[in-house]
């Protein structure tokens, strides 16, 4: 009998349904397709399997998406609160908590994408070879969206541009938050959606 591949010991999801296009693009008959398209199907119907789909591996326009929206969710109520000036306020006057502030946003959103026991996320290709991307994406929409908001409704009016800052330094705090738990929670699968036969122009970016 002949060895199994060594080149499968790696292998993914993603891999087999790259595979499964291949030959679907090679198969002679209209039968032989659909039987191709079935095989991806159920393929995906078990990847959603929490003992198969619960590694993330990239970050597609759906994970920033869905941190999008859990960084609106979760921060929604800081946008109205008027005790966001008052600590805005006060870390504007105190240079090196308004830093410490940041750190813990940054571990917050670490934290909960790598340590905690939440999704096993994988980092892949990172910025520079050490930065992941997902903490920076989810803590850019976080502070563009924090800072974006509290323009659009008036609750800054960057005439004071420090103490504004610190103001929205203090709502993108939960927004950082609500964004890492809305990018991780849904699990964006490691493979393309089960009805997008065609993997060509398939825009995703790694973990």
């Amino acid at each position: 009998m002949s060895q199994p591949d060594e080149s499968l010991e790696g292998a993914t999801i993603d891999d087999v349904y790259e595979q499964l296009e291949t030959l679907e693009e090679t198969v002679d008959t209209a039968d032989e397709r659909t039987e191709v398209r079935r095989t991806m199907r159920l393929l995906g119907r078990l990847s959603h399997n929490a003992a198969v789909g619960n590694v993330i591996t990239r970050f597609t326009y759906k994970d920033k998406a869905e941190a999008f929206v859990g960084s609106v969710v979760i921060g929604l109520p800081m946008l109205v609160e008027d005790g966001v000036f008052s600590i805005g306020a006060f870390l504007a006057t105190h240079p090196a908590l308004l830093v410490a502030n940041l750190l813990f946003t940054v571990g917050l959103v670490v934290g909960i994408l790598y340590v905690a026991d939440f999704r096993e996320v994988q980092i892949h290709n990172p910025y520079f070879g050490l930065v992941p991307r997902r903490p920076v994406w989810v803590l850019l929409i976080a502070f563009s969206t924090a800072a974006g908001l509290m323009t659009l409704w008036g609750r800054i009016a960057w005439d004071e541009p420090w103490v504004n800052l610190c103001q929205v330094s203090v709502v993108f705090t939960a927004m950082a938050l609500g964004g890492s738990l809305g990018d991780i929670l849904p699990g964006e699968a490691e493979h393309r959606p089960i009805d997008a036969p065609d993997r060509r122009g398939d825009d995703r970016d790694d973990a």
